[in-house]
């Protein structure tokens, strides 16, 4: 079966599943098709010691942050989605 690829925007939010660690982040899988890429630094687990690291396999709920690159760079941080959702709201 093809892999559809869906077509992201910029305060998009999504679910994602982990496929790939490396040591500057995580590559995912959005749900529906597509890749992604959640930095070190936009997970939980870099600004809480409490959060587990991300590994193959975990389910995550993003907000994309620049669906221009590739691939499109997202952020799995609370605070990220709370501002994504505040300029989605404003576009309406």
């Amino acid at each position: 079966m093809a892999r559809v690829e869906v077509t992201l925007q910029d305060h998009q939010e999504l679910d994602v599943t982990v496929v790939a660690v490396a040591p500057v982040g995580a590559k995912v899988e959005v749900d529906g098709g597509g890749d992604g890429f959640v930095d070190q630094v936009k997970h939980p687990s870099w600004w809480d010691e409490n959060a587990a690291p991300p590994q193959r396999g975990d389910r995550l709920h993003v907000v994309v942050l620049d669906a221009c690159r590739e691939p499109p760079r997202l952020s799995a941080l609370q605070g990220d989605i709370d501002v994504a959702r505040r300029l989605r709201s404003d576009d309406v």
